[in-house]
């Protein structure tokens, strides 16, 4: 398998991970209902291009994740939280999650972070195996925090230190 190219954001891939998250959207990690038309713009004043690592394959973008701080506070501005991970389907098995995974990682090191955390839903178990896999621990549950298809799901929230 070859190393996945992953690069920062620009304006111009918002089209493409727009298509990309609605196309990927599922119960099994989201807590808003699907996207219906019209949809709202993937970049916006919260969400900016910075916040986000693109994986390329076949010459286009092939996946993303959103890094940011948790809060606005100071004294929390040594943390950075992974907002936002996805794949496209006719790209996965190629390692792609696990590269953005890692690259988020470098990232909020460069950033100056010490620590870096997510959340995820208690019945992903392949998302919440691959977090395992990269030093993500379950730091946290809260049981029954989301109805989703006709039944009550865990939010679980993961951590790893930086350094």
């Amino acid at each position: 398998m070859t190393t996945p190219h992953i690069r920062p954001a620009r304006q111009e891939d918002a089209d493409a991970l727009a298509r990309l998250d609605r196309d990927t959207w599922s119960p099994l990690h989201a807590v808003q209902p699907r996207p219906q038309p019209p949809y709202d713009p993937f970049f916006d004043s919260s969400h900016r291009p910075d916040d986000y690592l693109v994986a390329e394959a076949d010459g286009r973008p092939a996946g993303y994740v959103r890094l940011v701080p948790p809060t606005r506070l100071a004294c929390n501005a040594h943390v950075r939280q992974i907002q936002g991970l996805a794949v496209a389907d006719w790209a996965r098995g190629r390692g792609l999650a696990r590269a953005l995974l890692r690259a988020a990682c470098e990232e909020a090191l460069r950033q100056g972070a010490t620590r870096i955390t997510l959340r995820v839903l208690g019945h992903n178990k392949p998302a919440r195996t691959l977090y395992a896999s990269e030093g993500f621990a379950v730091e946290g549950v809260l049981p029954g925090e989301f109805f989703l298809d006709g039944r009550y799901v865990d939010d679980v929230f993961m951590g790893r230190a930086l350094v």
